[in-house]
């Protein structure tokens, strides 16, 4: 018979159990098993549930450069900047922007908001097209894209091959955005090479186009917000669904520290740097007092998170599972 063996007894002799790892003979020994290195991985989706909408934020990737100063607080001390980003755990002379269209499913109908980098940008972006393969997702599914703005991350990938990405999609836009990027006065200097994408890759689906104001609804429960500052007409989005409401900030912030906790900072790439900062401030505050979740472009993958207020400015809360129930 067995005799019986207590859980002292167990504890007792663990260590000399620890000491002497089991191995079948002609095996190799732990100590030895090798496994190749596989390259840094990152996830290429997230979806949740959303009332009665699924929301999907998409990774096009990232691209890597100096920074933060002088892309963020160019107005500035450059050691000011690099004394914030080394409070927050941040390099102080290199950064990644990372760029995450949105996809929303309202039941009806399959929303994207913001086409990435396209197929124009090298390795480290662009790659839209794949992860909404990952997710689940094919272009010709797309019934609408929404454009919140011109810039080249967001309009990239409007186009692939000299096609269009998404056949089978109408396209909505702000109407100043529009009329300010397609129209000659762009065609030189600092919004050149912007005005000469917008012609490629914006101009030829003009005719199946929606341009909309501050309040347009896109959907039912989605709302355009007038929100400029970035360009002349970026917008951004109030989304509602079964009582939840849900921000859709597009470039209102572009740095989850920078933005944030100095909303008044001028960003390189704002072409009305007060007034974005005006913009910023206004939306966060509203973030914040009303506890409203939000995504944003350019926020920490899966970009999905919350606003606190914070001394002058305010800080972002990454969500974790409030959103999974």
């Amino acid at each position: 018979m067995m005799k019986s063996v207590s859980r002292r007894s167990v504890l007792a002799g663990g260590s000399s159990l620890i000491a002497a790892p089991f191995v079948l003979p002609g095996l190799t020994s732990l100590a030895d098993a090798k496994a190749p290195m596989l390259g840094a991985q990152r996830p290429n989706h997230y979806r949740f549930k959303f009332g009665k909408m699924e929301i999907t934020t998409i990774n096009d990737g990232a691209f890597y450069l100096g920074g933060p100063f002088p892309i963020f607080g160019t107005d500035q001390f450059p050691e000011d900047v690099e004394e914030l980003a080394v409070a927050n755990h941040l390099p102080p002379k290199r950064m990644e922007i990372g760029f995450s269209p949105v996809i929303i499913n309202t039941g009806n109908e399959l929303i994207l908001f913001d086409t990435g980098n396209g197929d124009r940008r090298g390795e480290s972006a662009g790659h839209l097209q794949a992860a909404m393969k990952i997710a689940g997702f094919t272009a010709d599914q797309i019934d609408i894209v929404v454009l919140s703005h011109f810039h080249a991350d967001h309009i990239g990938g409007v186009m692939a091959g000299g096609k269009l990405a998404f056949p089978n999609a109408r396209y909505i836009t702000g109407e100043v955005e529009s009329n300010f990027w397609l129209h000659p006065d762009q065609e030189g200097g600092r919004t050149g090479n912007t005005h000469k994408l917008a012609m490629i890759n914006v101009k030829p689906v003009a005719d199946n186009t929606t341009f909309i104001k501050d309040g347009a609804t896109i959907a039912s429960g989605i709302t355009s917000l007038f929100a400029p500052g970035h360009t002349p007409g970026h917008m951004a989005f109030h989304i509602e669904s079964e009582g939840k409401r849900i921000f859709l900030g597009a470039d209102f912030c572009n740095h989850y520290v920078m933005s944030l906790q100095n909303p008044d900072w001028h960003m390189a790439f704002d072409m009305e740097k007060e007034q974005a900062g005006q913009t910023r401030r206004k939306l966060l505050d509203m973030l914040a007092t009303e506890k409203i979740p939000f995504t944003s472009y350019h926020m920490p993958f899966p970009a999905v998170g919350y606003v606190e207020k914070k001394d002058d400015g305010f800080v972002y809360v990454p969500a974790s599972y409030q959103l999974n129930l």
